[in-house]
């Protein structure tokens, strides 16, 4: 295996690396707006020659037998077990910024789903149905479609990707990776778990849209699975319906929570705190509008505003839970944002500033805001950034009403100790996830994904496998008979006294 350079533009065809030769340009740390690396985009003859081995390896991968390709997939977690992550986390902080215990964590939690997508295809393979006559066996089976092409974000770079790319594997699909710009180093150094693998079965091509665009065209992929912003996210669904592929969008969110009366404010608070500001707000699933019933409004927003003045603010290398956002355009459109709802009649209880102390790096203060309404942009946009939107609401009902006025439905939380109002919030909530009471869970064996804007299909859980596999009917009559509907028909069913037609 050729060793990776992260100063060197690269791109991955299991096991090698290989030098890239498209046009380049310097990856920047966003804490300190230092040079990290180098990448380069993908050149066509880069992405023809790749496209061409990934199918030729997919066509013996689907010929290898449920345990044996379970077998291989068990070995690519061992070797994320067996990993040192320890540069690849780092190359992860200093891309965009993410402090390095989560970026550790991220890694480490990418086994799990191989081993999750291994077992469900030795488990799932088809249907058998009951038999519509006698003599027949009559069953569904699944199939690969051929070779996935797998569109990742920035924020969860690699175990997003390892979430789709385990179930197009486990399905005996190939895979192609197209790494955001902002994470391509360290997704390209998590690459070496693969080579496990057959040679040739999962790549990862750098670049950009034109990149994507290229892979989602070519009539050798297959299936597209992609995370991103709506705008693009509606892109790839008309590029890929155009040429009738399956896709999984994730098109983000802007998730709502309730704090409802019964709530103990202080877990609340501190729940909120940390679906707000994760990651710096960069979370798809991030709380990004909080409704606070008028009973504990004051309360809520007085204990969240004190854990947020508690956070560390710095590089993600450092001791620090709040680290700069991945560019200046993020914290840029932040900004915007926030002076929107202050022109609007927001305050800012705390935060809302470019912290002082840190004048290099894209930056930005953990930020509570109150006396928020409907028609303020942060309402009504993804806003990905370190905000806890607060408004007060004067019931459950109200809160409901409110959650549900988005254009967006990826997941929504509650917090409360009153079953009927989490009974009642998991069945009215427009989402495709709720959390009663701990938000930002994930569980393999569940569904993740959204409902309006937010996206189409579902990844994890079986049906993350639907999205690589097509079912073929199989109908099998072990013993050759005649039928009694084959042709030539005879001739009373022309003639029936009874006025009843056969055909």
């Amino acid at each position: 295996m050729m060793s990776f350079d992260p100063g060197t533009p690269h791109y991955f065809l299991n096991p090698h690396f290989a030098a890239a030769h498209g046009p380049g340009h310097d990856v920047i740390d966003p804490g300190n707006l230092s040079p990290v690396g180098r990448i380069a985009e993908s050149t066509s003859g880069e992405i023809t020659s790749v496209i061409t081995a990934v199918n030729a390896a997919q066509r013996k991968w689907k010929a290898v037998d449920a345990k044996s390709r379970a077998g291989l997939l068990h070995e690519v977690a061992n070797a994320i077990e067996r990993a040192d992550f320890r540069h690849c986390a780092e190359l992860m902080t200093r891309e965009m910024g993410k402090p390095y215990p989560e970026a550790i964590g991220e890694l480490a939690n990418c086994a799990p789903v191989f081993r999750y997508y291994a077992e469900m295809a030795r488990d799932d393979a088809g249907k058998v149905a009951g038999t519509t006559q006698a003599g027949s066996f009559q069953f569904a089976r699944y199939e690969p479609l051929g070779v996935s092409v797998h569109v990742m974000p920035f924020n969860f770079p690699v175990l997003l990707m390892c979430w789709t790319v385990a179930a197009s594997l486990a399905c005996g699909n190939g895979c192609i990776v197209k790494p955001a710009p902002a994470t391509t180093l360290s997704t390209l150094e998590f690459m070496k778990v693969f080579s496990a693998l057959p040679d040739g079965l999962i790549a990862c091509l750098p670049g950009g849209a034109a990149v994507a665009e290229a892979l989602i065209a070519s009539p050798q992929t297959h299936a597209v699975a992609f995370t991103g912003s709506v705008a693009a996210g509606k892109a790839v669904a008309v590029a890929a319906a155009s040429n009738l592929k399956p896709a999984i969008i994730e098109a983000g969110g802007s998730d709502p929570m309730i704090i409802c009366a019964s709530a103990p404010v202080d877990i609340a608070a501190a729940g909120a705190a940390t679906a707000a500001f994760h990651l710096s707000g960069q979370v798809c699933t991030s709380a990004e509008r909080i409704y606070v019933v008028d009973a504990v409004h004051d309360s809520f927003v007085a204990a969240l505003a004190e854990r947020a003045k508690q956070l560390r603010i710095g590089h993600g290398l450092g001791r620090a839970e709040i680290g700069p956002l991945v560019s200046e355009a993020a914290r840029s459109r932040v900004m915007r944002l926030v002076e929107d709802a202050r022109a609007k009649g927001a305050s800012v209880v705390t935060g809302g500033r470019i912290p002082p102390e840190l004048g290099k790096g894209w930056f930005y203060e953990p930020t509570v805001l109150t006396n928020v309404t409907s028609d303020m942009a942060i309402m009504r946009e993804e806003c990905f950034g370190p905000i806890a939107a607060v408004c007060r609401v004067k019931d459950f009902e109200e809160a409901i009403t409110a959650a549900n006025n988005s254009a967006f439905g990826l997941g929504a939380s509650v917090f409360t100790t009153a079953l009927e109002e989490a009974m009642e919030a998991a069945e009215r909530l427009e989402s495709g996830m709720v959390w009663v009471n701990n938000p930002l869970i994930d569980n393999d064996a569940l569904p993740f994904g959204g409902w309006k804007n937010s996206g189409l299909g579902r990844e994890l859980s079986r049906q993350g496998m639907d999205a690589f596999r097509r079912s073929k009917m199989v109908i099998i009559d072990h013993k050759p008979a005649l039928q009694a509907w084959w042709y030539p028909y005879p001739d009373e069913w022309f003639h029936d006294t009874g006025g009843r037609k056969h055909v």
